[in-house]
């Protein structure tokens, strides 16, 4: 027989799946391959991947669709016994996001050391000063999570011509990445 924390964390592994897949849909479109679901009574509400390039939209993280599509469904934009889990830790944007929603918990799978909101740069989601704290469960699929961000940029590191691009002028349109989150358009 199983103990309560067996089956909470075989759930927490089953919903990180859940937003693993999402992140390979993106990763598939040319999006930064993070994906997200939101889960309340064993439910999931809402789920998305990264589509800031798709929509032209830069608060189009995972973690925000998630958040609006749930808030519409539920009628409410508050979610305080909802439960995000989402293959990156969430940037300083996403986190306060959660505050706002007063989302119960967090499970994210691998740390954004160069833009993590929640453990790794900053601590939004526990700081007193705030009206919400959440719950942070952190590190569930992490390396699972942090190869398809891995392999998802080594090929954007590629040079074009060993892509398959064709692109013979080259002017404004290499993609330097600098980061897991962070691309710039090299002139």
């Amino acid at each position: 027989m199983s103990s309560p924390t067996d089956a909470t964390s075989r759930g927490h592994l089953s919903w990180m799946e859940v937003a693993l897949e999402e992140a390979r849909r993106g990763a598939d479109e040319g999006e930064v391959p993070v994906g997200a679901v939101l889960v309340q009574d064993g439910v999931a509400l809402a789920a998305a991947y990264n589509r800031p390039v798709a929509l032209h939209d830069p608060t189009a993280h995972a973690e925000m669709l998630v958040l609006r599509a749930a808030g519409q469904r539920v009628g409410n934009y508050r979610l305080p016994a909802a439960t995000l889990y989402v293959t990156l830790e969430p940037c300083v944007m996403c986190a306060g996001a959660l505050v706002h929603a007063r989302v119960a918990c967090l499970v994210y799978g691998t740390a954004d050391p160069r833009g993590g909101g929640v453990e790794s740069l900053y601590h939004i989601l526990e700081d007193p000063r705030l009206n919400h704290t959440v719950q942070v469960i952190s590190g569930v699929r992490a390396e699972e999570s942090q190869v398809l961000l891995q392999e998802f940029f080594r090929t954007r590191r590629q040079p074009s011509c060993s892509r398959g691009s064709g692109v013979a002028s080259g002017r404004g349109t290499e993609v330097d990445v600098t980061g897991p989150t962070r691309n710039r358009v090299v002139p």
